[in-house]
């Protein structure tokens, strides 16, 4: 174990409200507990997981600590529910849990807790993944049908492309280079166009909807070459879109007026927002 620091005082504090909310989870699922909370299972509840990390993104980008100490206790409850329910099946237990997660970063942390050399974060990494593939040597082995099946298919859907192609690359299966997905790309941009223009016999279903899938896959593959983080890319663009839109519905005088303009006058709104922005964010 590694040696006590004064960085132990935060944990100390700690001890004893996370142990009541241990108490209190338990409590809840006691057969004289809550109904709701007895009656989830580890899939009813893992959409709210979900939702919670979103929620926890959201309060970071807005910067709104108070939020963000919110979102963080709600994350928390979801591995209080699902150590609880893991306990009760026999499965582990939280202690496990906060066990597992001790030994794993004392054991990828060799520079730190063991005689390792890293002097920057480029060396980490490499450790980090050095270690990880021996773990994975010695873990139990399950079998898998194929390589991709370690891509969760519950994961985001840019969040599971982006998975995919990075295993897909490992075996070479990928574009050299950046150049080829530009290509790809246009590609199948036309290749939506020429179905959108076919005419479907009435009552066939149109397969548009796959082609502007290849689309999205293509150009998530394309951030993966380029090093961008697609969702977090698309997060930027939808916050940069929410207060674009705002600037016209204040321009218009609220998003009831904004129903009487013409188009023209739409994107004539809009074009005075990004104007507003640029030149704000110029100054």
């Amino acid at each position: 174990m590694p040696e006590s620091t004064t960085t132990d005082q935060p944990s100390q504090r700690a001890a004893d409200p996370i142990a009541e909310s241990i108490a209190i989870m338990a409590r809840l699922r006691a057969p004289d507990g809550c109904p709701w909370d007895r009656e989830q299972t580890f899939d009813s509840i893992k959409r709210h997981t979900l939702e919670e990390t979103y929620e926890v993104f959201d309060a970071i980008e807005r910067r709104a600590w108070p939020d963000l100490k919110d979102e963080l206790g709600d994350l928390l409850l979801q591995v209080l529910f699902y150590s609880q329910m893991a306990s009760e099946a026999g499965y582990f237990d939280i202690a496990d849990v906060a066990a597992n997660l001790n030994a794993k970063l004392i054991r990828r942390h060799p520079h730190i807790f063991a005689d390792a050399t890293a002097t920057d974060a480029s060396a980490v990494l490499r450790n980090w993944e050095l270690i990880k593939r021996e773990e994975k040597k010695s873990a139990p082995k399950f079998s898998r049908a194929s390589l991709l099946d370690e891509v969760p298919r519950s994961m985001p859907a840019i969040l599971e492309a982006s998975k995919l192609g990075s295993k897909a690359a490992k075996v070479g299966f990928d574009w050299p280079n950046s150049d080829g997905l530009f290509e790809k790309l246009d590609e199948e941009i036309a290749e939506l166009k020429a179905e959108l223009k076919a005419e479907s016999p009435p009552g066939k279903p149109t397969s548009a909807a796959a082609e502007l899938g290849d689309i999205l896959f293509t150009a998530v593959n394309l951030a993966r070459h380029l090093k961008i983080d697609p969702e977090m890319a698309l997060r930027d663009t939808n916050a940069k879109f929410r207060k674009r839109f705002g600037a016209m519905e204040s321009a218009a005088g609220g998003h009831e007026s904004l129903e009487e303009k013409t188009p023209a006058e739409l994107e004539a709104l809009w074009a005075t927002a990004k104007a507003v922005e640029a030149a704000s964010e110029a100054n």
